[in-house]
């Protein structure tokens, strides 16, 4: 029941454990480092996230945090406005089933902090991006790479220069402003 992490504290905790269908109530809203790094990484079948009410977060917090959880089919929100480096670096990826992303309602992009978010999430599609500057190093790098080839993104209407691509707005989508 921490409501404030230390270093690292649950860092690959339940890594590969291939029968765990129900993750613990995680309340924490002040972050630290690498702190949920790879907690659930590998548990295929995990179907829905626990609630992430944090706002402040910390550099890596959320890195491989379900990675290869391919029966994830709800993600939880995300309502930080402000993202550290690295802080959903392939959160997502491998999530084969997750066909929502929660809502990014952060508009300035850290360093990494989407790196491969959502790589090989191929059932993707829909994503809402409020970002309106990209400008961090590889914040969107590969963060849509085999996602599903149709789907909608919805951006904030300032955002005029969001690539399309792997690393921007999934090819073939439809694009719709807020």
């Amino acid at each position: 029941p921490a409501t404030t992490l230390a270093l690292s504290c649950y860092a690959s905790m339940f890594y590969g454990c291939t029968s765990l269908t129900t993750a613990p109530k995680l309340p924490a809203t002040t972050l630290a480092l690498s702190c949920y790094y790879s907690m659930f990484y590998g548990c295929t079948a995990l179907t829905t996230a626990p609630s992430l009410p944090a706002t402040a977060l910390a550099s890596n917090c959320y890195t491989r945090m379900f990675y290869g959880c391919s029966s994830l089919t709800t993600a939880p929100e995300l309502p930080a406005t402000t993202l550290a480096s690295s802080c959903y670096d392939s959160m997502f990826s491998g999530c084969r089933s997750l066909t929502t992303a929660p809502e990014l309602p952060a508009t300035t992009l850290a360093d990494y902090c989407y790196y491969s978010m959502f790589y090989g999430c191929r059932s993707l599609n829909y994503i809402k991006m409020l970002a309106t500057d990209i400008s961090a190093t590889d914040c969107l790098f590969y963060w849509v790479k085999n996602v599903s080839s149709t789907g909608t993104f919805i951006k904030h209407p300032n955002m005029t220069t969001l690539p399309s691509g792997d690393s921007g707005i999934p090819a073939g989508w439809t694009v719709n402003d807020i």
